[in-house]
């Protein structure tokens, strides 16, 4: 365990906000060039989120503010290390790659800042860099070794192999996916993901996570990808890739089940699950859990599609509906095609607000469970906070860093 920070490096870094608020992304996105420069480092990362979008760099910039910003009271950044640390899990980070981005920083802070930067920042920054990045480390070896514990558990990555493909609607496809070993699978949190190391045929090695959407099992995994394929964008490389070339057969490497973003099945509450897109996918997971499970349990599942071609996995969901009366279920289309059926594929038109959320679930007690594009978790997350809904019972999923994801005002500590 680190010793506690010093007094000295609490008042140096806090001294360095102004300078992080001036220059914090210029810092992150410099760090990344340099590390980038070692190819087994640029592996670890996944690209989509460094080329044209920089939603990384935003992101890190973001956390290393708030970090200096409350490193004399670092309880309410708990929420982000462990999230920083399951997705650390689900691409196999290791104590040996944490040098490499302590030279980085530190470098790109003393070149960014100048004159600036004594040696006493960068003491003191050194001093809280390693500080941080032990309590990574220690909470990421401690989710290695519960998970490998598990009955079906692995560490680093596994074989697998693609059982079935199954197309869920134009541009998303399910693949459910068996360990080549033949051994049993750790049974996942419904709402967690897998971690995927992809060695993309004339592109190199690339690292993405997919979110798990069948009830936890001890033979098989189902992700379900949404075909991404914005030019200009790498975002939809693999995606591309496992919709054109993932058959039964095809072999993946994949991590173990991580991420902190699950349903509380012991729960006595009602639940709510709220999902946008390709978003649902967690939500499925979590419904069938409930089906299964817990079928006493008071469930509203609200999804939204642009429409019904766009719209995965809307029988299945019905399906599970019908036959649990605990669960309500509710489907919007932004924009309903003329072959799309109102009161049968869809309930309402337009999108699902928090306004009407609190009209039609119970908001009073319930949990949320929120999964889908940035301004879908925009408005509901911020809008649900205003309708007064403690930041406990707001939880959110969200593919990719979630740097500008809240309105200022609403506590981001909750966030899954």
């Amino acid at each position: 365990m680190s010793k506690p920070l010093s007094a000295t490096t609490i008042a140096l870094v806090k001294a360095t906000v102004p300078a992080l608020e001036a220059h914090g992304l210029a810092i992150t996105q410099r760090m990344y060039q340099r590390l980038f420069q070692d190819p087994a480092i640029r592996n670890l990362f996944n690209q989509s989120h460094h080329g044209i979008t920089g939603s990384q760099p935003h992101a890190l910039a973001a956390a290393v503010l708030a970090y200096a910003r409350n490193i004399d009271n670092l309880g309410v950044l708990a929420g982000t290390v462990e999230r920083i640390a399951q997705k650390h899990a689900a691409l196999t980070i290791l104590p040996e790659h944490y040098p490499s981005v302590a030279t980085a920083l530190l470098g790109v802070i003393e070149d960014v800042l100048g004159t600036a930067a004594t040696p006493e920042i960068l003491a003191a920054w050194g001093e809280a860099y390693w500080f941080l990045a032990d309590l990574l480390i220690g909470r990421e070896a401690q989710i290695y070794r519960e998970t490998a514990a598990l009955p079906g558990g692995w560490t680093g990555w596994r074989d697998f192999v693609v059982e079935s493909v199954s197309s869920e609607s134009e541009v998303i496809s399910s693949l459910v996916l068996v360990p080549a070993d033949g051994g049993p699978v750790a049974a996942h949190k419904a709402g967690q993901y897998l971690g995927f190391d992809i060695n993309l045929p004339g592109v190199g090695t690339l690292r993405r996570n997919y979110s798990i959407s069948c009830a936890p099992n001890s033979r098989a995994y189902r992700i379900t990808v949404k075909r991404d394929c914005t030019p200009g964008f790498p975002s939809g490389q693999v995606s591309e890739w496992l919709h054109d070339h993932a058959a039964p057969g095809t072999a993946l490497r994949v991590a173990p089940p991580a991420g902190d973003f699950f349903l509380d099945a012991d729960t006595d509450k009602p639940v709510v699950l709220v999902s946008g897109g390709v978003g649902l996918t967690p939500m499925v997971s979590m419904l069938e859990t409930i089906a299964a499970r817990r079928p006493d349990l008071p469930t509203w599942y609200i999804h939204g599609a642009e429409n019904g071609r766009q719209h995965a996995m809307g029988e299945a969901v019905r399906d599970l509906a019908g036959r649990s009366p605990n669960i309500i279920h509710h489907t919007f289309y932004n924009a309903p095609l003329s072959e799309d059926r109102a009161g049968a594929d869809y309930n309402h038109v337009g999108l699902i607000s928090a306004e009407w959320l609190e009209q039609h679930t119970p908001i009073a007690e319930a949990t949320y469970y929120l999964c889908g594009p940035k301004p879908f978790l925009r408005a509901l997350v911020a809008g649900l906070a205003r309708q007064g809904l403690p930041a406990d019972r707001i939880r959110y999923e969200f593919f990719g860093p979630a740097d500008a994801l809240l309105d200022p005002a609403v506590p981001q500590t909750q966030a899954a």
